[in-house]
């Protein structure tokens, strides 16, 4: 599949967006014009760029209002179309997207557009030059696909043809399905985008909330897969409209639109299979069977297969001090398992669930091997001097090789693991946030083999002292913070890369503004990772060791945290307790709302309102859980799930979020 994109989808000039998309690795782009207009470079020089960079120049875009307009409106807008023809020679393009019209139309009329578009196609033909025309989703008489395509065909020209865009298409819900029946040859250019579903108009929705495929809810595997069908075998071209893009990093905005379309064509062969065309006029056998492999001009490319993680293997937190860590997990009924043999990290464990407190500086790494020195978005002790931070994440696969290798292939920087004679091979890369993520294979007894790294020779971690109440105890999601410039890219990584399968996400209320949270998990929910794009949260640093300030001015910290799940967390909240735990301190006046609400009985009620339990409940079962009080950017929750409740307490975040809020400023003013 060629693989192209339009440079109003990044930020920076036009000479550091055709840079990026080379490095990411597109083979040609889409110019838009205002990217030309306000650029320093000639039209001979933007063509000398491109072939130095080895991209082709695949559409020139847009032309807007020319059709279904009067006489003299046409006239001016044929010499505007020899000019950008001219321009096009010039910069050695030949093909021009035209837009249908929105703005100048006056005339409903398919014959007179016809005709309109006749005398366009016999200019552009002057000129050596294509004219690919699209149906915009708010076009005045013009907004279907299929509307278009019958009048490129009453045309009938060699050098008009249409656009298919999958936003305009699938924003108003029209049936892909024709598009597999169309000429191919008359299939000029296609464009890609996504976007969350919104219900708001079209224009709006199109300008500002556009994404990469796989990071909204458009089924575009469908729609790609009647593109192929139909015999098309041009560029695929994202086009996408988002101002936190157009804002973002160049380079990495450009490596992830990259991996959407990696991602993308392996959807589509696989709907390709899944979905098998009829066979053709005189051939015998009807329908091909399911998984048949049908041979279409357009070749997609598909990476190595990869189950969905069997469960969590470990969570590391890095940490420049460790004193409170230390006292924060012997509360909570953690047992220390020891240092690591060659490596300054620790290893804790309750039960199944294994933490790493990661020592080592931020360069160097811990169980994990260590950051990707120069990643983006790196946590380093240099631009985030936190007292504490989750650094990694383990995952146990089937075939860690080949899962990485997946990674790889959709542009995730490896991060190996510094290991010796002896020592567990890791297979790592690091996510967009820079959390390091491990594939860990997983042991029959559910004891990784790395474990036999800490501690004496030969001692493993079950042969150690361990309480008693927490020996069910498993990780039972983990929530990471995301930058508010790469949240949809973390959404399409952790889909395309670990197969996680992203739930509609919810907005919860925080006293510094919404939280987005968007939930990513496997399907047995062995594996549950919420991201948050949450407010910043700002206080002075100055002497603020609640939030590992050592500086002046302000501090940004992001908080995030690791879930454990217990068998009886009413016991294990009175044992954290008894061993001076400091829990996040629940308002009375959560309890009474919560007695309003369920109607607890009034022992329970209480047993929750002395140990600052939380609680929620639903028609297939119950939750509890409790906090432990912030160390760094990192805070624990306690978690038991009674029945099937698959949720996470969702009512009562905001009284989470609003108490450590104001944990967090009396801590600024204390200061």
């Amino acid at each position: 599949m060629r693989t192209g994109i339009a440079t109003v989808c990044l930020s920076g000039t036009l000479r550091e967006k055709m840079q990026a998309c080379a490095v990411a690795g597109f083979d040609g782009i889409e110019i838009f014009e205002q990217d030309l207009v306000t650029s320093p470079l000639s039209p001979e020089d933007v063509r000398k760029l491109a072939a130095d960079l080895g991209l082709t120049l695949d559409l020139y875009q847009p032309f807007r209002d020319f059709d279904s307009v009067p006489e003299d409106l046409l006239a001016a807008n044929l010499r505007r179309a020899d000019a950008k023809f001219r321009l096009m020679s010039r910069l050695g393009m030949d093909t021009m997207l035209l837009c249908s019209n929105v703005g100048t139309a006056t005339i409903d009329d398919d014959e007179l557009r016809t005709a309109q578009l006749a005398r366009l196609a016999d200019l552009a033909g002057e000129h050596g030059v294509r004219v690919a025309y699209e149906a915009l989703a708010w076009g005045k008489y013009v907004n279907d696909y299929e509307h278009a395509h019958r009048l490129v065909d009453l045309v009938d020209h060699p050098n008009l043809g249409t656009c298919l865009d999958s936003f305009h298409i699938l924003s108003r819900d029209w049936d892909t399905a024709p598009i597999g029946g169309f000429n191919a040859d008359k299939i000029f250019f296609v464009q890609v985008a996504d976007a969350p579903k919104l219900s708001m108009d079209v224009l709006s929705w199109s300008r500002h909330y556009r994404v990469f495929p796989g990071e909204g809810q458009f089924d575009l595997a469908k729609f790609m897969g009647h593109v192929v069908r139909a015999g098309y075998s041009g560029p695929v071209s994202l086009e996408v409209f988002n101002d936190v893009f157009r804002q973002a990093d160049v380079d990495r905005t450009a490596v992830d639109a990259m991996r959407s379309l990696i991602w993308l064509e392996e959807q589509s062969a696989r709907w390709l299979e899944a979905n098998p065309a009829p066979a053709a006029a005189g051939a015998t056998g009807g329908v091909a069977p399911a998984g048949a492999r049908r041979r279409y001009p357009m070749e997609l490319a598909t990476l190595p297969r990869v189950a969905e993680p069997a469960g969590f293997n470990f969570a590391e937190v890095r940490a420049g001090d460790t004193a409170g860590l230390e006292t924060l997990l012997g509360q909570l009924g953690f047992a220390f398992d020891g240092r690591h043999r060659t490596k300054n990290v620790q290893l804790w464990t309750m039960g199944h669930a294994r933490l790493i407190i990661n020592e080592e500086p931020a360069a160097s790494g811990g169980v994990s091997g260590g950051a990707a020195a120069g990643a983006p978005g790196q946590r380093t002790a240099a631009d985030a001097p936190i007292s504490a931070a989750i650094s990694a994440v383990g995952f146990d696969v089937d075939s860690p090789v080949v899962a990485a290798a997946r990674a790889q292939q959709l542009k995730a920087p490896a991060v190996p693991r510094k290991s010796q004679a002896n020592e567990e091979v890791f297979q790592g890369f690091a996510a967009p946030d820079s959390t390091e993520i491990f594939l860990c294979q997983g042991t029959p007894d559910g004891i990784p083999a790395w474990v036999g790294e800490f501690g004496e020779p030969g001692v493993s971690a079950q042969a150690l002292p361990r309480d008693a109440s927490g020996a069910g105890a498993v990780i039972d999601h983990v929530n990471l913070a995301q930058p508010w410039q790469h949240f949809d890219e973390a959404v399409l990584f952790y889909t395309s890369a670990l197969a996680l399968e992203p739930q509609p996400y919810a907005e919860v209320a925080s006293p510094s503004g919404l939280v987005r949270s968007q939930v990513m998990l496997t399907q047995d929910r062995g594996v549950r990772l919420v991201l948050n794009l949450a407010p910043l949260l700002q206080q002075e640093a100055a002497g603020t060791s609640g939030a590992g300030g050592s500086g002046t001015g302000h501090r940004r910290t992001y908080q995030e945290h690791v879930a454990f799940a217990v068998d009886d967390l009413v016991a294990t909240a009175r044992a954290a307790r008894d061993r001076g735990l400091d829990f996040l301190q629940i308002p009375a006046n959560y309890y009474e709302d919560l007695d309003a609400r369920f109607a607890l009985d009034p022992q329970f009620l209480a047993t929750l309102r002395e140990l600052n339990l939380l609680y929620d409940r639903d028609a297939d079962g119950e939750f509890l859980h409790f906090y432990t009080a912030t160390v760094g950017s990192v805070f624990f929750e306690m978690v038991e799930r009674r029945g099937a409740y698959d949720g996470y307490g969702a009512p009562n975040a905001p009284v989470r979020h609003a108490v450590q809020y104001d944990h967090l400023h009396q801590l600024t003013r204390s200061s």
